[in-house]
């Protein structure tokens, strides 16, 4: 179902934004309406990775007797 989501997001991202017909007329998204639905399509694959891109890590030294 996350799967159709993102389909449609991303079909409704590269179609265009209005069409007319006979002579035609076509007006694509906005440039920053693209760019925040490439980026939430990013994110979102980011998300679902098993890599993480930040990871916390606590180091302890060896004592000493």
């Amino acid at each position: 179902m996350a799967d159709d989501l993102e389909d449609k997001i991303r079909k409704n991202a590269e179609g265009p934004a209005k069409a007319s017909g006979d002579a035609g007329s076509v007006e694509q998204h906005p440039l920053p309406n693209q760019i925040e639905a490439d980026r939430y399509l990013a994110s979102k694959a980011a998300a679902q990775s098993k890599k993480r891109g930040l990871r916390f890590s606590k180091f302890v030294p060896p004592r000493v007797n």
